[in-house]
Parts: C-alpha cells; structure tokens; sequence
C-alpha cells in the first residue's frame, strides 16, 4: 500500500464514522420534530435524550476528516474547494444554525419551542445536501475556464437525475439508521412503546434505501460510466453488503431470549456493516480518482516528510480520543439511570 493509499484509507475511516454518525445524530433531530406533537409515545424523548450529548460529538469525526483532508492532500483543495463550495458552504451554515439553536435552547426557554423544528428541518437537509458532493467527483460537472481555473456546470447539475438520486438516498439513508439505532435506544431504555414505533418506522424505510441505493447506480451521467463499471467489477463487496441487509432486515422480526420480536442491535450492526462493504466497494471503485478525469490521490498527496509527521500525530490523537469515546459510550448510551429517566416502560 502506497503512502497515498494509506492517507486516503484514513480519510475513509474518518468519513465513515462520520457518515454513521451523523446519520444517526441528524435522524434523531428529525423524529423528535415528527414525534414532539405526539402525546400517545415518548419517542421525542429518546430521541432528545440521545441528542443532547451526541451532537457534539458527532462534529469532531467532520472536523477530523477535513483537516486530514487538508493535511493529507493538500494540492486537491483547489480543485475540491471550487467543485463542493456549494453543497459543503450551505451544509456548515445550517450546522452552524443547527448548533446554535442545541446551545441555546438549553440555555434559556426563548427558543425552546423553535428548537425541535430547527433541529429536524437542518437535520434532513444537511446530509442530502453532504451527499450531493458524490455525483460532483465523477465527471461531467465542471469544466475548465480560460484562466484554467476549475467551474462548476451549475444549471447541468440541478437538471440531472443522478443529483436528487443522491439526495434520496442520503435522505432515506439518515432516516433508516436513525430509526434503528432509536429502536435499540429504545429497548436499551425499557422503552417497548418508543421501540415499536422506531421499529416500525425502520420497516418502512429498509426496502426505500435499498432501492434509492440501485436508483443513484442507473442515473450516472455519461461522463461517470467509469464509475459504473469499477462498481460491477467490486460486485463482491456490494454482494456482501445486500447479504448484510438482508441479515439486519429480518432481524426487526428475530424473537430476542425475552421473546420480543425484533433483535434490535443485530440489526443496527448487521446495517452498519452493509455501509462498510457498499462503501469499499464504492471507494475501490473510485480509485485512484479524487475527481475524475482532474485529479488523482497521487496528484493532490503531500509530502512523505509531512505525511509521517501527520501520521504519527493522529496516531497519538487517536489514542487519546478512543477511551473518551468509549467513556461517552458507556456514561450517555449504556447508563441505565440516564436511559430511563423521565420515564421507563410505557
């Protein structure tokens, strides 16, 4: 493995984690704002029981990931700056209004009844608009003005299907891992009424995201068959990942060793990992390009003297930030006293 290769596997970890993340952390702003008027379930309270904490850790991979990015591959910026200023500039002013309103909300009543509408509005739009920027690195969207800069074909993009097939798919995406993961929240609380709703909610969403997953691989525009033909030649890991699905699906119907039905957290795992292997496959598929045909990860790497450097301080960072990760785990998600507060079984 190449030192470029190396540097693009960390970037993917990061984004990964991220993508995960904060699927899950801008799903549960979302059903808080659904379930918030609902006076039949308490499914708005787990889920501002999990984003009270969470959100704040959420943002910590994002900032990993872009200054790895910058670190990493320095000469790509350029190129990635003039192509993503869109959807990456709207997606951080709405996590900055997003963040805003989680502080203040808690800080003083004057915003507390905007904060669930906030909340959930930015949390669909943000990840639709993070996933937007894929379709952009595959070619057919920028074009190369007379002073060589890069442009972006803005009215190309909004008139192309693969554009909202992306954005479907991260919407529903967001959703479904975010009904998931509160299902098990839910019974990790004692929660069965709150469990049932999210369980239900993730039945409906399963077969949408596996479809709007197969809609992004047939609306490729011409310039990006490339793409579609190293996704057929890793079919492997896509196969792995529909096996995945297919495992995690079914296990909302498994009779857990209580006989409830639905085994919640195989399912959140068995989910998790059919991300991972979609996106190596994907990643693989997309190798060595950054954005296709401009520039490739060897093109936008740094130097082998900075990336050792890099290397060896994330190395230390990581090490760091795992035991506070795995505290956080165990003191806001695992914690008894904190998942049943105001209120247990129902």
């Amino acid at each position: 493995m190449s030192d470029a290769e190396l540097g693009i596997l960390i970037l993917w970890v990061f984004l990964f984690v991220y993508s995960i993340a904060g699927s899950i952390d801008f799903g549960a702003g979302f059903w808080s704002m659904v379930f918030g008027t609902k006076r039949d379930t308490k499914a708005a309270d787990i889920a501002n029981r999990f984003l009270s904490p969470s959100w704040k850790v959420t943002n910590v991979f994002l900032v990993l990931f872009v200054v790895a990015f910058v670190g990493f591959f320095p000469f790509a910026t350029s190129t990635l700056g003039a192509l993503l200023a869109l959807p990456a500039g709207l997606a951080l002013a709405l996590l900055v209004l997003r963040s805003a309103f989680l502080v203040y909300a808690y800080s003083t009543h004057q915003y507390s009844g905007l904060l669930p509408f906030v909340s959930g509005v930015t949390g669909l739009l943000i990840p639709g608009l993070l996933v937007s920027a894929l379709p952009l690195t595959l070619g057919g969207f920028l074009a190369t003005s007379p002073d060589g800069d890069s442009v972006l074909l803005f009215g190309k993009l909004l008139s192309s299907p693969t554009l909202y097939a992306h954005l479907g798919f991260g919407l529903s995406t967001e959703l479904f891992l975010s009904a998931l993961f509160l299902a098990d929240y839910s019974r990790e609380g004692d929660d069965e009424r709150s469990y049932r709703v999210y369980r239900n909610a993730a039945i409906a969403l399963g077969p949408t995201t596996l479809g709007m997953g197969v809609l992004t691989s047939v609306t490729f525009v011409p310039e990006a068959q490339w793409i579609a033909r190293g996704i057929v030649e890793q079919w492997g890991w896509f196969a792995f990942s529909v096996v995945s699905f297919a495992v995690g699906y079914s296990a909302l119907w498994w009779k857990d060793p209580r006989g409830r039905t639905g085994f919640a957290r195989v399912a959140v795992l068995a989910i998790v990992a059919q991300y991972a292997f979609a996106s190596i496959g994907y990643g693989r598929a997309h190798m060595p390009y950054l954005v296709y045909p401009l520039l490739t990860i060897e093109d936008g790497f740094t130097s082998p003297q900075m990336f050792n450097a890099l290397l060896v301080g994330y190395a230390v960072g990581i090490g760091v930030l795992v035991p506070v990760f795995v505290w956080f785990w165990r003191l806001f998600l695992k914690d008894k006293a904190y998942l049943r507060q105001g209120g247990g079984e129902s």
